[in-house]
C-alpha cells in the first residue's frame, strides 16, 4: 500500500478541509483508509485523526475502519480508531486486531481501560446522536459475513421518482451549438442512436459480480461499494417509447462498429452518439483497468466512432457515461456534448428528460476537462516495485482549477462549468458587509461563531425557458499569502422562472477567509486585498467586488511561489492572475448554445485515497453499530 505524502498547509487547507465541513455538519462516524498518510497507516495517524480531526476540528464522533484497513493492534488504538470493520484480520480469518487481541493488550498495561471507555464511548454517541434508541427505528436485519441469512426489506416506495430527478439535475450539458437541444417533438423526426452504450446490459445489469464490467450503457462504476439494480432503464428503451409517443422514427446500431454506424447516421435529421468511460476498485480488473483508468481515452473506440458519425452527417449529439473527465479530440466535429456522468437505474428517463426539454439542463462540472492529458499536473502511478510507493502531493494547494488557473492552462471545459436551455443574467453585487473579531480563527463545531462576511447578489432568468442556475463565489486572497488565483467558496442552486429574478446571499465564516499558518499551527486571517468573484463557473465571472481587511488580521508574508512551469500543451492562456487583481464586472449575461470550444478551467484528482472517506448515510452507520449490540 502506497504512503500519500503531502504538506501540512495542503492537509489542512484541501484534504481536511471537506471533513471539517462534515464535523461542523454534525457526522457521527469517520472511516479510515488503506494506505498511509505521511508514512503512517490511516487507521493508526496520530496526527490526522487526534491531532486534527478530533482537537483541531472538534470531531467527537468515532472512527472506523475500511473494510480490513486495520493494520495493528496498540498503535491503532493510540491512533484514535475505535472500530475495526468488518473485525477480522483478513476475510473469514477467525481472529481480530481487537478482540482477543485488544484484551491482551489491556492485560498487559499497553492500552489502558479509559482508552477503552472513551472508544465504547464513542461509538455509543454516534448512535444516541442518530435516534437508534428510538423504539420506532426499524430493526436491523443485515448479516455481513452472509448475505443470503439477512433480511430483505422493500423500501424503495417512490424513489425512482427522486432517483430520476437527481440524474437529471446531474446532466451537464457542455456544448449545444445553434441549439440542436432540445430535440423537436415534431412528428417524423429521425433520429438515429449509436453505440453500445445505449443498450441494456446482455444478461441483466447485474450480471457481473459487483458490477465489474462494461456492457451495454454504463450507469454505476465497479467495486465493493456498488449496488444491486432493482431495474436499469436503457437511453434506447426510452428513446423507443418518447419517439412512438411522438411519432417520431428511432434507427439504431448498437454495435459500436464503425460501419454499421454510419449507416445508421447517414439519413438521420440527429445523430445521437452514446460513448462511456469506466473505473472502479482495484480487486477487479476490467477490460485491462486495474481499478483505476489506464487513460482519459473514451472506452470501446469511442474517439473513432464519434469521428466516423461525423463524417458522414453534420448534426451530432454525443452523450457521455463516465467516471470522469475524458479527452475530447472530436469536440469541433460534433454540435453537442452532454456530460452525463453515472445516472443510476433512472438513467434513460433522466437522459431523455433532458434531451427533449421536459427538464432543462442546470448540472455543473466538478471536475475540469483538459484539452491535453499534459494539462494536468497530477497523475495516477499504475506501477511500483517498491513495498509502500511514495506519491508526493507535490502540487500542494494547486489541484484541479486553481492549477489551470496558477499556470494560466487554457481548458477544454472548466471547473462548474456548464449550459442552459436559457439564460441567466447576474447584476447588483453588494458591497461586502465584513465583521472580523479576531486574527485567529477555531473552526470547530458550528459554523466558527459567526458571519465574518456577507455579500449577496441577483440573478436573473433572461431567457425563454424556466430554468436553474449555479451561481457560485471565489475568493481571492492577498497575494501575500501564496494562495490559488480563486478559491471556491460557496455556491447556490436557484430556480427561475422566465423573467424571475433572486436575490443571492453568501456568507463566509472565519475558516472561509483564514489560512493554515504552519509556523503558529493556527488558522489566521491575512491582513490586505481580498477579492470576491461571483459568477457561472470558475472562469465565467460576472461580477467582483473588494475588500481591504487592515485590523483583527494578521500581517502574513510568505516566501513568494517560483513562477509557473511552462505548459508544454498548445492550450496556454494568460486567462489568470494571482491574487486580488481583476476588473469590476456590473451586469453579464450567459449564453445558451456555447460555441465550439467553451472557455474553461480547473486539474485532476488523485484517483486514489487520501486519508478518510467520511460516512454521512446515516444507515450505514446505524448498521454497523447496531449489529455490534
Amino acid at each position: 500500500l502506497q504512503t500519500t505524502n503531502m504538506d501540512d498547509r495542503t492537509l489542512h487547507e484541501v484534504y481536511g478541509w471537506p471533513f471539517l465541513r462534515a464535523v461542523q455538519a454534525g457526522a457521527a462516524s469517520v472511516m479510515c483508509s488503506y494506505n498511509q498518510l505521511n508514512g503512517t497507516y490511516a487507521c493508526e495517524n496520530d496526527r490526522a485523526t487526534n491531532q486534527v480531526l478530533r482537537k483541531q476540528f472538534g470531531f467527537r464522533g468515532f472512527m472506523m475502519s475500511d473494510w480490513w484497513a486495520t493494520m495493528s493492534t496498540v498503535p491503532s488504538v493510540k491512533g484514535g480508531l475505535d472500530m475495526t470493520m468488518p473485525g477480522d484480520i483478513t476475510i473469514q480469518s477467525g481472529n481480530s486486531y481487537f478482540g482477543q487481541n485488544l484484551t491482551s493488550a489491556i492485560n498487559r498495561g499497553s492500552v489502558n481501560g479509559s482508552e477503552l471507555s472513551t472508544m465504547c464511548e464513542r461509538i455509543m454517541s454516534g448512535y444516541y446522536l442518530l435516534g437508534l434508541d428510538d423504539p420506532s427505528f426499524p430493526n436491523v436485519t443485515i448479516n455481513f459475513p452472509n448475505q443470503s441469512q439477512g433480511g430483505h426489506v422493500n423500501v424503495q416506495q417512490n424513489h425512482n421518482v427522486t432517483a430520476r430527478k437527481i440524474a437529471a439535475d446531474s446532466i451537464v450539458l457542455l456544448k449545444n451549438t445553434n441549439s440542436i437541444l432540445p430535440l423537436s417533438s415534431r412528428p417524423g423526426l429521425r433520429v438515429a442512436v449509436i453505440g453500445s452504450d445505449a443498450a441494456p446490459t446482455p444478461g441483466g445489469p447485474n450480471v457481473c459480480e459487483d458490477r465489474g464490467c462494461n456492457r451495454g450503457t454504463l450507469a454505476v462504476g465497479w467495486g465493493s461499494g456498488t449496488a444491486n439494480f432493482p431495474y436499469l432503464k436503457a437511453p434506447i428503451e426510452d428513446l423507443n417509447s418518447r419517439a412512438r409517443f411522438l411519432n417520431q422514427t428511432i434507427s439504431s446500431s448498437l454495435s459500436d462498429d464503425v460501419i454499421s454506424a454510419t449507416r445508421a447516421a447517414l439519413d438521420a435529421d440527429v445523430v445521437l452518439v452514446f460513448v462511456n468511460a469506466n473505473s472502479g476498485e482495484v480487486y477487479l480488473t476490467v477490460e485491462g483497468n486495474m481499478g483505476d483508468r489506464n487513460d482519459l481515452n473514451l472506452w470501446h473506440n469511442g474517439n473513432a466512432l464519434i469521428d466516423a458519425v461525423a463524417n458522414v452527417n453534420p448534426n451530432v449529439v454525443v452523450v457521455i457515461h463516465t467516471v470522469g473527465p475524458v479527452l475530447m479530440p472530436w469536440l469541433n466535429s460534433v454540435r453537442g456534448v452532454v456530460y452525463a456522468g453515472l445516472p443510476g437505474q433512472e438513467s434513460g428517463n433522466s437522459l431523455v428528460d433532458v434531451l427533449y426539454g421536459q427538464v432543462n439542463p442546470g448540472g455543473k462540472l466538478v471536475q475540469t476537462i483538459a484539452a491535453s492529458a499534459t494539462d494536468y499536473n497530477a497523475a495516477v502511478l499504475y506501477r511500483s516495485s517498491a513495498p509502500h510507493p511514495v506519491i508526493e502531493y507535490s502540487e500542494g494547494l494547486f489541484i484541479d482549477y486553481r492549477s489551470f488557473d496558477y499556470r494560466n492552462i487554457q481548458p477544454l471545459f472548466e471547473f462548474g462549468f456548464g449550459l442552459s436551455y436559457t439564460t441567466f443574467t447576474y447584476l447588483n453585487i453588494t458591497s461586502p458587509s465584513v465583521s472580523i473579531s479576531s486574527s485567529v480563527i477555531t473552526p470547530r463545531l458550528g459554523d466558527d461563531g459567526s458571519v465574518f462576511v456577507s455579500l449577496s447578489c441577483v440573478v436573473s432568468n433572461s431567457g425563454r425557458m424556466a430554468g436553474s442556475e449555479v451561481a457560485q463565489l471565489y475568493l481571492a486572497y492577498p497575494p501575500s499569502v501564496n494562495e490559488p488565483p480563486s478559491v471556491l467558496r460557496g455556491f447556490e442552486k436557484v430556480m427561475l422562472n422566465i423573467g424571475e429574478k433572486k436575490t443571492i446571499t453568501f456568507n463566509l465564516y472565519g475558516a472561509d477567509i483564514s489560512v493554515w499558518d504552519t509556523a503558529t499551527q493556527s488558522w489566521l486571517v491575512p491582513c490586505g486585498l481580498f477579492g470576491f468573484k461571483i459568477g457561472a463557473s470558475s472562469r465565467d465571472i460576472r461580477l467582483t467586488t473588494q475588500f481591504n481587511v487592515t485590523t483583527n488580521c494578521s500581517s502574513l508574508n510568505y516566501p513568494p511561489l517560483p513562477p509557473p512551469p511552462p505548459s508544454t500543451s498548445s492550450s496556454s492562456a494568460a486567462s489568470a492572475t494571482t491574487g486580488a487583481t481583476f476588473a469590476t464586472v456590473a451586469t453579464a449575461t450567459s449564453s445558451s448554445t456555447g460555441g465550439n470550444v467553451p472557455s474553461s478551467a480547473s486539474s485532476i484528482y488523485h484517483d486514489s485515497t487520501v486519508t478518510y472517506y467520511v460516512i454521512l448515510v446515516a444507515a450505514i452507520i446505524m448498521m454497523v453499530v447496531s449489529s455490534l449490540l
